[in-house]
Formats: C-alpha cells, structure tokens, sequence
C-alpha cells in the first residue's frame, strides 16, 4: 500500500511540474483535472471520504467546468484548433 501511495505523490508531483511547463490552456485543465482526481484518491487513502468527495466535485468537477467555460468564452479553444490545423 505504501508503494501505491509514494506512486500517487510522485504523479502529483509531475502534475505540478507539467501544467507549469504547458503551453495549450486546455491541456493545462486537462492536467489540473487529473491532479484533483489523484487528490482525491489520496484523501480517501489517508481516511477522509468527506474531503475527497470534496475535492473530486469542487476541483475536478465545478472548477474544471468553469474552465471549460471560461476558454470557450475568450475562444481560446477555437483558437488553438486552428493553429493546430495552420501548423499541419
């Protein structure tokens, strides 16, 4: 169980570390969205379900969606579709 969890840390860690380094906005909510779901994992591994339920709904869920939102609204979404097809 212990090797599981030092697993799950060191994901966090690299989660981190790669939506620093990210340069696409929703590959950024995508890696965000992974963080707060591992999170959550961890919360229920260290026996707190009502802090990972928590977690999984307000930061992988609410927060991530409005994200979402937020990218469609200044196009950002569609912008990056489109470089993506210019660059091809």
């Amino acid at each position: 169980m212990q090797v599981f969890t030092y697993i799950l840390l060191g994901f966090l860690i690299v989660c981190a570390i790669s939506v620093s380094f990210s340069r696409n906005l929703l590959n950024s909510i995508l890696i965000f969205m992974s963080y707060s779901l591992v999170m959550s994992v961890i919360w229920i591994l260290l026996e707190s379900p009502d802090l990972a339920i928590t977690e999984a709904a307000v930061g992988a869920g609410v927060t991530s969606i409005l994200f979402f939102i937020t990218l469609k609204k200044i196009h950002a979404i569609m912008e990056t579709e489109e470089e993506e097809e210019e660059h091809e």
